[in-house]
């Protein structure tokens, strides 16, 4: 690895990683991009990074990893959508030990300011049992009772994120990220999450002609969903911030998933007979995003409309379909 570099993004060949790479790339920073992933399974990869395979779960990969670097964007979790992170706690609470040894590994090596990707799946479930929900406030963390295996891993590590910077004056900065969707992010195998398996189940009725799609749920479940670029907007100004509590980062339109996959009917220009699947991973009932404490910390909060932001995901995804088919 080189000496010095400005930014390390950490889950680099991810959706969010990959994104952000190139925004950094954009700005005329040095990136230091870093996966565990072989680098044919990146979502992007880009020649002006430094692209390093690596396993930040061990404590010396991690070292390595932030060597020489000046900031540190923590994006590295094994995740995915409601039926990966239903059906594979162990593997989300192990992440753990990445989230650990990054933030160690990060004051150890001097980096001035170290940014930890969160989750809306850290608030109460208590407070998500009803689709007509009441925004997510960031106090509604506490009583403790987050998202089974993912969320209570998210949780846990925002609050070494805390203590780090109680303990160490070490400059840690924390988003909530709600359901971010876009281009080149995971459309198929499992991992996808709504936005992506609706533009890909509409994506195949198009492509074959057999309109009739499978819908996880009743369809009446309501989730808000951000848009890639306002991600990127926000993640890079909470961590130029002033504020160190953690912070809501995610749309507050809300939205049922039928109402989503409406919206992607319409853009594909197809109405598919719909068929739900009551015993399929669901997640809460109703979630959305609280952005009071972002505008006043920030004066801005993500604005990107859902039908703009599906119409550009939709488009890549049909690509996708339509290679994946030739």
């Amino acid at each position: 690895m080189s000496k010095q570099v400005d930014v390390v993004v950490a889950g680099g060949g991810g959706f969010i990683g990959g994104h952000l790479t190139a925004d950094l790339l954009s700005q005329g920073l040095t990136v230091r991009c870093v996966d565990i992933k072989p680098q044919h399974e990146w979502h992007q990869v880009h020649a002006a990074a430094e692209n390093v395979v690596a396993d930040l779960s061990l404590l010396d990969s991690a070292r390595d990893a932030v060597r020489g670097a000046r900031e540190v964007y923590m994006l590295a979790a094994d995740m995915g959508g409601m039926g990966f992170i239903e059906n594979h706690k162990a593997a989300c609470m192990m992440s753990v030990l990445t989230s650990t040894h990054m933030l160690k590994a990060a004051h150890e090596a001097g980096v001035e300011r170290y940014f930890y990707s969160s989750s809306a799946c850290v608030y109460a479930a208590g407070k998500q049992t009803d689709p007509n929900v009441t925004a997510l406030k960031e106090e509604d963390a506490y009583p403790a009772q987050p998202e089974d295996g993912y969320g209570w891993e998210k949780l846990f590590s925002e609050r070494m994120c805390r203590h780090f910077e109680e303990d160490y004056g070490f400059t840690c900065r924390v988003a909530r990220y709600h359901n971010v969707y876009g281009p080149a992010g995971t459309w198929t195998g499992g991992r996808e999450k709504a936005p992506a398996a609706v533009c890909r189940k509409i994506a195949e009725a198009v492509v074959s002609g057999d309109h009739r799609i499978e819908i996880w749920g009743d369809g009446l479940q309501t989730r808000s969903f951000m848009y890639i670029d306002d991600c990127l907007h926000g993640t890079q100004m909470i961590m130029k911030g002033a504020s160190s509590v953690p912070v809501n980062l995610g749309s507050t339109e809300l939205v049922t998933i039928n109402r989503l996959v409406d919206i992607v009917e319409e853009i594909a220009g197809v109405r598919c007979e719909r068929k739900y699947r009551l015993d399929a991973p669901q997640g809460v009932r109703g979630r959305n995003s609280d952005n009071a404490l972002i505008r006043e910390l920030y004066g801005w909060e993500p604005s990107i409309p859902l039908a703009e932001g599906l119409e550009k995901t939709y488009a890549w995804v049909y690509d996708q379909v339509k290679l994946a088919r030739s």
